[in-house]
């Protein structure tokens, strides 16, 4: 046990912000405004899956319409007019119509909650043992914001999965990641929620390297596979487990040793 713990904040320490590239993360580090933050955080998360290559391209030219200002973009965002802006573009599951669709529930959300903070504080559980509940109303929502405002298709139905449906939702993990927690990395600016809490966005590396420094037994990507993970690694820090998330992440992308 203290020799995993000593790999874990090995790697921890070790995988600082120069080692940042290749990884979404990166767009979000562009601005200061905390709006700005808030809104390429929350964009870039739901692009990551997939190849990095198409990960890090399809997020440079959504930055690109952005301008240097993604509050002002959504500000005036309209569905109709910036149509051909994204004519052709496609990310795997997502057609150019979810990511209009997206846009237009962003700025939804920022019309009448004035941040995602504000909409997922309405669902947050100071008192329960991890995110699972907070997350589930929250995607919920985010699905009947879509159904009053645009189109719930399959694309807009995976950027939003509910864990209690069985899914790992790796990428919701990941922008409360980002957004809670505090360090070179992660922005820390959502203060009111306990990064205790948080679940460590699983995807098939992280499961890989986890099932082989024993962090998890389990054979399927899935909620109780993270939840699993996260809760061993509350044994090496009880108070922000989450935080070895991008360690074991980029040692199994680069194939690294542990």
């Amino acid at each position: 046990m203290e020799n995993l713990k000593r790999k874990l904040e090995y790697h921890y320490k070790k995988f600082d912000y120069s080692q940042i590239y290749p990884d979404p993360l990166i767009f979000p580090h562009r601005f200061t405004k905390e709006s700005d933050i808030e809104i390429s955080a929350f964009i870039s998360s739901i692009f990551a899956y997939g190849n990095v290559t198409q990960i890090m391209n399809s997020l440079e030219k959504i930055h690109s319409f952005f301008d240097g200002d993604p509050t002002g973009f959504i500000e005036y965002f309209d569905i109709k007019k910036n149509k051909t802006l994204f004519k052709d573009f496609k990310h795997r599951f997502y057609t150019s119509n979810d990511v209009l669709n997206l846009f237009e529930i962003v700025k939804y959300i920022y019309c009448d909650y004035e941040s995602v903070k504000h909409l997922f504080l309405l669902y947050y559980f100071d008192n329960d043992i991890n995110i699972k509940n907070s997350l589930s109303f929250f995607s919920k929502n985010l699905i009947e914001i879509a159904e009053r405002h645009c189109k719930v298709t399959p694309g807009i139905k995976f950027m939003f999965p509910d864990p209690f449906s069985g899914s790992a939702c790796k990428r919701m993990n990941l922008f409360l990641r980002w957004v809670v927690r505090k360090d070179e990395l992660d922005f820390g600016i959502w203060k009111s929620l306990n990064k205790s809490q948080l679940v460590i966005p699983v995807d098939t590396h992280i499961a890989k390297i986890s099932r082989e420094i024993g962090l998890t037994k389990r054979k399927n990507v899935s909620w109780q596979m993270a939840e699993e993970i996260t809760e061993n690694l509350k044994k090496y820090d009880e108070n922000d487990p989450v935080k070895y998330d991008f360690a074991i992440c980029h040692i199994g992308m680069r194939k690294l040793k542990f």
